[in-house]
């Protein structure tokens, strides 16, 4: 017997509409035009079925988010989130996961099976089917690194639309989605694309480039093969190479210091593009438990000195040993790494230890790893080898178990079961290092008042970064955790406007964890500071 419920607020989900599914039956059917290549289907016409294709994803998705959308008034509704199969890990969500997953792992370790070219024979398969669109923009036909750059570019758009229209009650939403359409398009897709046809020309060999990637996310910047090529490619290889320096030094600390690492993760970053479109639906499903915040901290910066390691030790191969051909040389450039690091190290104990607490000792420990490996480099490294491991091998080694498994593997495959950003909170070295830089010196912040806190638990449910919001909240405090990436959601879900997103002096940044009583003498002098 079926027992209705009786709540005010309908639990239960919402049934797809007539409408919702066709829509879905449009998008299943181009779906279907790349199943039916992977199996070697001879197309008559690969550049028609191509557009077909990619066109019945598009138009089912937008009929698809105009319904769901467009016929509800704005704002933000539950509609039994935790009831959906594919939005609360039911079976619908693990076998989205699923298959997620297994496209990742034959992406990046079997990409022979999606149909790439070997011995020099041409694509067959679903690579195949993209040559036309491959060899329309950079001239070349298309690689599994194409296809999975077009279908990445592909999901941001469809599902920044859908996306606009859920939030577009809130003009920051429609801002940033905006923003990260556009670097994802344009800077991620379409200009490295036109950079790999300048490479037709005896003048470049340059290399594929996404120009908004920047160190330590961009972990190829620094390689020999990419150093070379930059350097062989005249002006513009040159001034790649040194705006890749610049971002990192220069522009990175200046906008964190203005705007946070919202900046860059919630607005130019691709993989938090794609969490954000694509894995909104399982933004809610982010572990808030403090075992998952202790896990996240300790990998993410785990992950950032590997990555600080690795990267000094593929520049010290890349350099000689002679002052007499180039000056920097390998102890110079160790030298300089240990000093920068070393007053980089000293500053912050001196001026920000008490921000930092306990996590200083974390800190010390991972400053001493990273000069400990500067020394074990100088006296193992050699012309190929470094820690008595081959260059190659440990570049390699960052790449398959960073790059591809973490990030992508796991990173993207695990948006139904773990949330929408696995990669961003437990392994990205960007975040880290965005993170470090928000949490010491940013002007951003996000206010509170407690006072109008109904302690509903949106806040939390929707923060994707697995930071409790709401305990922020009920105590008045501001959010300053490193992790943030300023997404906003916690604010445009919140149905009393108790969050606010701003960016203000250093002055009441940080709030004390103390509670006040009333016959505390100081409770007057703080109300007038405040």
């Amino acid at each position: 017997m079926n027992h209705k419920s009786m709540s005010l607020a309908k639990p239960e989900a919402n049934n797809l509409s007539i409408k919702q599914k066709i829509a879905l039956a449009i998008g299943v059917i181009g779906l279907l035009f790349f199943g039916l290549a992977i199996f070697n289907t001879n197309f008559p016409n690969k550049t028609i079925f191509l557009w077909a294709s990619l066109g019945l994803i598009t138009l089912g998705t937008v009929l698809f988010a105009n319904d769901a959308y467009l016929n509800k008034s704005k704002g933000i509704k539950n509609d039994g989130v935790w009831f959906k199969p594919i939005s609360s890990r039911g079976a619908l969500g693990w076998a989205t996961g699923v298959l997620l997953t297994g496209f990742y792992i034959v992406l990046y370790f079997y990409p022979k099976y999606l149909g790439l070219a070997s011995n020099g024979n041409p694509n067959t398969g679903l690579i195949a089917l993209f040559d036309p669109l491959s060899k329309l923009l950079n001239g070349n036909p298309a690689s599994q690194w194409f296809v999975y750059g077009t279908l990445y570019s592909l999901a941001i758009l469809i599902f920044g639309y859908k996306f606009m229209l859920k939030y577009r009650h809130n003009r920051y939403e429609q801002l940033r989605t905006a923003s990260v359409m556009f670097f994802q398009l344009g800077f991620a897709f379409l200009i490295p694309e036109f950079m790999s046809r300048l490479n037709a020309s005896p003048n470049y060999n340059l290399p594929y480039y996404d120009l908004k990637s920047m160190w330590p996310l961009n972990y190829y910047l620094f390689d020999s093969w990419s150093i070379n090529g930059l350097l062989s490619s005249g002006s513009l290889g040159l001034i790649m190479l040194l705006f890749g320096i610049v971002s990192i030094f220069v522009i990175s600390p200046i906008l964190t210091y203005k705007y946070g690492k919202r900046w860059y993760c919630s607005w130019v970053c691709g993989c938090g593009a794609l969490a954000e479109t694509a894995g909104d639906s399982f933004r809610q499903l982010s572990s808030k438990k403090l075992s998952a915040w202790k896990l996240e901290r300790w990998l993410v910066h785990t992950v950032l000195v590997f990555s600080v390691v690795m990267t000094v030790a593929l520049i010290y191969t890349y350099l000689g040993s002679d002052p007499s051909k180039f000056w920097l040389t390998r102890n110079v450039f160790l030298i300089s790494v240990g000093i920068f690091l070393t007053l980089l190290f000293t500053v912050i104990m001196l001026f920000k230890r008490n921000e930092l607490g306990k996590d200083a000792r974390y800190g010390a420990i991972g400053f001493f790893v990273v000069i400990a490996a500067l020394l074990i480099m100088h006296f193992t490294g050699t012309t190929n080898e470094v820690f008595l491991i081959k260059s190659n091998s440990l570049r390699s080694a960052y790449g398959l178990y960073i790059g591809s498994i973490f990030s992508g593997v796991i990173g993207t495959g695990f948006y139904p079961i773990l949330g929408n950003r696995v990669w961003c909170r437990f392994g990205c070295p960007m975040a880290a290092v965005l993170g470090f830089q928000q949490r010491m010196f940013s002007k951003f912040r996000i206010t509170t008042n407690g006072g109008q806190c109904i302690s509903c638990g949106n806040c939390s449910t929707y923060c994707e970064m697995g930071i409790d919001v709401r305990a922020y909240a009920q105590k008045g405090d501001n959010i300053v955790r490193s992790s943030c990436v300023g997404c906003g959601i916690c604010s445009a879900v919140c149905p009393r406007g108790v969050l606010k997103l701003e960016n203000d002096s250093m002055k009441g940044r940080v709030n004390s964890n103390e509670i006040l009583l009333g016959n505390d003498p100081n409770l007057i002098d703080l109300l007038k500071q405040n």
